[in-house]
């Protein structure tokens, strides 16, 4: 049975608001909203000290959730809140709000960075594949509080943007509370959870968060070509997060058959799809399909996810596993790093000892791409950092710096001046290939390192 179409759900808040319609939902799903649907504060009521609360990564956050939540700091003592990469500048993270809230960061980014350096928040190690995992087998998960687009007919909703860990943690909640917004893009795959296995609902009309594109500089186009001279046509692709992997997708879009298996969807897979790059024909899995585990981009790029059936999102378990990824053929992962050493460890996620982001992804596509059938991968970095005062090669990695990417699972390191290609070669070789493409003015001085360390 089909509800009258001149209903629809009274908007929770702000000023009661009417906004989301559902003119094809049979009755009894109706009803269930209807009675699932509570204020926001009353949502957060279920909050309890000491519990686990997890959100979504990135743009998947519930902002009406999180500040209902913070509101309460009064009452709550010691809530742990989990999440991957925060957006939005959270109440909760302010320092005032120690006492009663204590993030614990899956990915450090400029929301929470200051707090994980200052020891106000945690920091969670792990390669992506296994964060489902972890939800599983270590960590109970109290309340999960997540955005979601509009229920479907069915009863269905789409965690859209954010697939990856957040429908296993879901799965795993004592209580799920969901944040209803018509501007989460409706994905496919396995991205769906159903009416019924939702506590409360709340509604929310904000924008999707936006991730602007970064601006390219000459360097990075030069380091996008040099990229793409080396992926062949009906490769599958893998692009991380920043200006260089734009700029590769950039210098992609005059290659053909390409296909796209990625953690993170963005708008330069977009530009590569609209330039006819990207047909996913080649593909091993999926052909014709994009696969991701989650996005973060414009709204151009949420527009074009919205019910694609070229898109499907699923669990970074499955998208990010070695096995999996390993199987594509010509599959070819890109990503950048912060400072790599004459061996080729690669640390991507400190700078010394300072946390800025996380192990994320690189790992596991790095590892992945190296079992594929004619598969490669590339590490991008620029030669030098502070207006080329610094060299980003380095004889030794910086007091206290994490490796996150292994000498072992290294293919090709790339920066302006070229790309060394280290997989297969000896110490020695590495050494005097990274020497090359390292900036002119720090040369000679790696030089005389590497003759110190006995690797030339």
């Amino acid at each position: 049975m089909s509800i009258d179409l001149s209903r629809d759900i009274a908007f929770a808040y702000p000023e009661n608001k009417k906004l989301i319609f559902y003119p094809k939902v049979r009755k009894n799903l109706w009803d269930l909203y209807k009675r699932k649907l509570v204020a926001v504060e009353e949502a957060v009521q279920v909050i309890k000290s000491g519990d686990n609360v997890v959100l979504p990564l990135g743009c998947g956050e519930p902002p009406a959730l999180l500040e209902a939540m913070a509101r309460r700091h009064h009452e709550l003592e010691d809530v742990k809140v989990h999440q991957m990469l925060p957006i939005r500048e959270a109440s909760y993270l302010k320092p005032e709000m120690n006492r009663s809230f204590r993030h614990v960061s899956w990915f450090t980014s400029g929301s929470n960075r200051q707090a994980v350096n200052e020891g106000r928040a945690d920091f969670m190690p792990g390669h992506f594949h296994e964060y489902p995992y972890f939800f599983q087998k270590y960590i109970d998960v109290d309340v999960f509080m997540g955005t979601v687009s509009p229920m479907d007919e069915r009863g269905y909703f789409s965690f859209g943007v954010s697939v990856d860990y957040t429908t296993t943690a879901a799965s795993q909640a004592r209580v799920i509370i969901l944040e209803v917004n018509p501007n989460m893009p409706r994905t496919r795959g396995e991205s769906l959870i159903h009416i019924s296995e939702v506590d409360y609902i709340v509604e929310n009309n904000n924008p999707i968060p936006e991730l602007p594109i970064p601006a390219l500089t000459e360097n990075d186009r030069i380091i996008g070509g040099f990229i793409a001279e080396l992926v062949e046509d009906g490769s599958t692709i893998q692009l991380g997060i920043g200006a260089m992997p734009n700029a590769v997708a950039e210098a992609l879009q005059s290659k053909k058959n390409l296909g796209i298996h990625t953690e993170m969807v963005t708008d330069g897979m977009v530009d590569l799809v609209e330039s006819g790059a990207v047909t996913g024909s080649k593909k091993t899995l999926h052909p014709g399909k994009i696969i991701g585990s989650f996005a973060a981009g414009t709204k151009r790029l949420y527009d074009f996810m919205n019910d694609n059936p070229l898109v499907e999102m699923y669990p970074v378990s499955y998208v990010n596993d070695p096995y999996i990824i390993g199987q594509n053929y010509k599959m070819v992962s890109i990503n950048a790093t912060l400072q790599v050493d004459l061996l080729g460890q690669c640390a991507s996620e400190t700078i010394g000892p300072r946390q800025y982001s996380a192990t994320g992804g690189q790992t596991d596509f790095a590892r992945g791409c190296l079992r594929s059938p004619g598969g490669k991968g590339f590490i991008a970095l620029h030669s030098t950092a502070k207006k080329g005062q610094i060299s980003k090669i380095v004889p030794m990695l910086h007091h206290g710096a994490v490796v996150s990417c292994s000498k072992n699972d290294v293919d090709h390191v790339v920066t302006e001046y070229g790309v060394a290609k280290l997989r297969g070669k000896t110490a020695r070789e590495r050494a005097l290939a990274l020497i090359s493409i390292a900036h002119p003015d720090f040369r000679s001085e790696l030089r005389a390192a590497a003759r110190k360390m006995d690797l030339i």
